[in-house]
């Protein structure tokens, strides 16, 4: 562990902005990333860790405690009970599209349509990181968490983390803080061995995007080249000479409503039903049972609609900016809150409320953000 000359945050964030932190450290092991935090809350003094800082929307004025820099990498190579399967456990710190590289490249099947999404392994479980219907919930099956309560590293397993749409009980919401505290140390993800060939292509929403029939069958790294060269054009790889790609990606979660309140929306909106959660099974006593089986619950899915949609028919076309701003939405895509040029967190901060009340009032809804907030209100 090395604690090093504080740099600004909008340094080492992709929106960059933010202030100073008052300390920062740089943790390059496993052992020196739960040493530092272990420091940090012994003395009780606020903390923040920081990966590729892609999810991160920092306050400008400076952060009174401790950032610790994630710097940890590695892949390991697990045996999978299931055959045909190989499990990876992942530092927190190795670079996500390193890794999805890496499982292209082996062969390894489940996370490739999550190609070009910027950040570190340790920050995917967090919000369930996703893209084009693929999601880190389907192949994560463990992490190692180092709590903050205990002090501790204890293994978690993927079906005590909450993952939902965006979330996690690691995951601090909008206007709440997260169900638990503490730093993930390691991944471990079960992926499917494929090898080079071609397979066929789960999803409708991947199909949709990358243009394919439903029976098609491609390699996983057409699926990559294709993945990465959309996300390109729509400002969403990162270009230290493009503005469109100075942000923290989508900046508002897609709107998940009920099936009633879509039925509201214009029917052009963009629209995909989320999965029906299926209700544990009724057991009826075998002495009890009078003959009638009750009928099933007919459950109307909940339904997740297009931010980006909404914000452009609220009246905000892509590139627009507030008068005097340095902040607009991107050139390329309508979720994307960019940096400009010299724009400060609060002018970030008050593009993005603005947004939020066009769309409320156009359409009834709030839009959620999705990077973490610290110091900086919305």
């Amino acid at each position: 562990m090395a604690e090093i000359t504080p740099i600004p945050l909008a340094e080492l964030t992709t929106l960059r902005v933010g202030g100073t932190p008052a300390r920062m450290v740089e943790a390059r092991t496993r052992e020196e990333l739960i040493s530092a935090l272990q420091e940090a809350w012994s003395q009780g003094e606020p903390w923040l860790v920081l990966g590729g800082g892609s999810n991160l929307l920092a306050g400008d004025e400076p952060f009174d405690g401790t950032v610790v820099l994630v710097r940890t990498s590695g892949i390991q190579r697990v045996e999978a009970p299931r055959e045909g399967h190989v499990r990876l456990r992942v530092e927190a710190g190795h670079n996500w599209d390193d890794l999805v590289e890496y499982t292209v490249a082996a062969g390894l099947a489940g996370i490739e349509a999550m190609s070009g999404i910027p950040g570190s392994a340790g920050a995917a479980p967090i919000q369930n990181v996703g893209a084009y219907g693929q999601e880190i919930v389907e192949t994560l099956v463990e992490v190692e968490l180092l709590d903050e309560a205990t002090g501790e590293v204890e293994t978690v397993s993927a079906d005590a983390l909450g993952l939902g749409f965006r979330t996690s009980v690691l995951k601090q919401h909008y206007g709440r803080g997260a169900e638990r505290s503490g730093v993930i140390v390691s991944i471990t993800l079960e992926l499917q061995e494929v090898g080079d060939g071609d397979v066929p292509v789960r999803g409708a929403q991947l199909r949709q995007a990358l243009r394919l029939a439903a029976d098609a069958a491609v390699s996983l790294r057409w699926i990559r080249e294709t993945v990465l060269a959309t996300r390109a054009a729509k400002g969403m790889v990162l270009d230290d000479a493009d503005p469109d790609t100075h942000s923290a990606g989508s900046f508002f979660q897609n709107a998940i409503v009920s099936a009633s309140f879509a039925r509201t929306l214009p029917p052009e909106c963009p629209r995909w039903p989320m999965a029906v959660e299926i209700e544990p099974v009724t057991v009826i006593p075998l002495a009890a049972f009078d003959g009638v089986v009750p009928p099933p619950v007919s459950v109307q899915p909940d339904v997740k609609v297009s931010a980006a949609w909404l914000i452009e028919h609220s009246g905000l076309g892509k590139g627009f900016r507030l008068p005097r701003s340095r902040a607009g939405l991107s050139t390329k895509h309508a979720l994307a809150l960019t940096n400009r040029g010299g724009a400060t967190a609060g002018e970030v901060a008050e593009l993005a409320r603005y947004i939020q009340h066009r769309v409320q009032s156009e359409f009834g809804l709030l839009l959620q953000p999705e990077p973490v907030l610290v110091g900086v209100e919305l």
